[in-house]
């Protein structure tokens, strides 16, 4: 392992932020204990590898890297995201040219920003999607009155029609009519809280998996991994149901007919929530190996009517959230190429 003096290695020791040096070719030379931390591996284990062997994924084009050492320019991203043994990080990078060992090299600096970042999006999110439900929830109720008045006219309508030819127009009118109310009433959603009973979240779990596998492709696998020590806590079963199937089936539908969907569940300790710290929460990950969640609707994702998905509502993981929320739990999702992963947690205890 590569030392520096004594002065320069107290320093890059006490630093938080994590410090690489990399070659022209972008093997690893030198980092610090930070930067060990961020890797998840000891120096004298990634030292002379290459950076593009651990890191799986990232919206850094790496290539900038390189590019340092021949045009003398550094640059800074403010937000980066790296995927590192299947964990999402979010990091603040500075890249500079430096002389490391008489080689010239790129020095780069990260720092993580994920619990900053995440703390201000739930906060953003949370504003905007009740300023969203808010919108959606007053524009449905406009809506279902005109189209109460228009299937009663069309049904009136239909009674004076001498020929059944004529009747076939107003059977449309009525036929669309009760899809929009429909939409409507699924863009509203449960309004009020049901009755709640003690169950154990894997017996819901299982009935979601039946009802997806009724109509599953052969080339979908649904793979399990519970932690049976999740305690029996009170639920709405009916609204997770619907909750879980939405993320579920819309994993299905992304994958088409050929991939893997996985099912794990966990308990998680000290988990912030809207604000309020629960000692003891379930963790439901709903795993899926398709192509990933567009850059693009990333922080729009749980809104009514977006989607990625050619014919989507753009309904489902809004519902899902909102149902979730009325556990008093969140949703959160993680995605990169050939990784989507949506978390649910749920308070067992405050």
């Amino acid at each position: 392992m590569v030392m520096l003096p004594e002065p320069q290695q107290s320093l890059m020791n006490s630093l938080v932020s994590s410090v690489f040096v990399l070659n022209h070719d972008l093997y690893i030379k030198y980092l610090n204990p930070a930067g060990e931390q961020l890797l998840g591996s000891s120096a004298s284990r990634v030292l002379d590898v290459k950076i593009t062997d651990i890191i799986e994924h990232t919206t850094l084009d790496l290539s900038l890297l390189a590019s340092i050492i021949k045009t003398g320019q550094g640059f800074t991203d403010n937000e980066v995201s790296l995927v590192i043994d299947d964990r999402q990080l979010l990091v603040e990078i500075s890249a500079t040219l430096t002389n490391f060992n008489s080689e010239v090299c790129v020095l780069i600096e990260a720092r993580q920003i994920d619990l900053q970042k995440k703390i201000s999006q739930e906060l953003y999110q949370h504003v905007q999607q009740q300023a969203a439900q808010e919108l959606v929830r007053g524009l449905a109720h406009e809506i279902k009155n005109p189209l109460g008045g228009l299937r009663g006219a069309a049904q009136l309508l239909e009674k004076e029609l001498p020929t059944p030819e004529l009747k076939e127009f107003t059977g449309i009118i009525i036929e669309q009519a009760d899809r929009l109310r429909t939409l409507v009433d699924r863009l509203l959603g449960p309004q009020k809280p049901g009755q709640q009973t003690i169950l154990n979240i894997h017996s819901v779990i299982e009935k979601v998996k039946q009802l997806v596998e009724f109509d599953l492709p052969s080339g979908i696998i649904i793979e399990r991994d519970y932690d049976p020590s999740i305690p029996d806590f009170e639920m709405e079963p009916d609204l997770l149901q619907q909750a879980l199937l939405n993320i579920i089936s819309n994993a299905v539908q992304i994958l088409k007919e050929h991939g893997i969907i996985k099912i794990i569940t966990r308990t998680a300790h000290q988990v912030n929530i809207q604000g309020q710290k629960y000692r003891l929460c379930a963790e439901i990950k709903i795993i899926d190996n398709g192509p990933g969640i567009p850059e693009h609707i990333k922080d729009t994702l749980f809104y009514p009517m977006v989607t990625a998905r050619e014919g989507g509502t753009g309904l489902g993981l809004s519902i899902a959230q909102n149902l979730i929320k009325q556990h008093k739990g969140k949703i959160e999702c993680h995605s990169w190429p050939g990784h989507t992963e949506f978390a649910i947690y749920l308070p067992l205890r405050k």
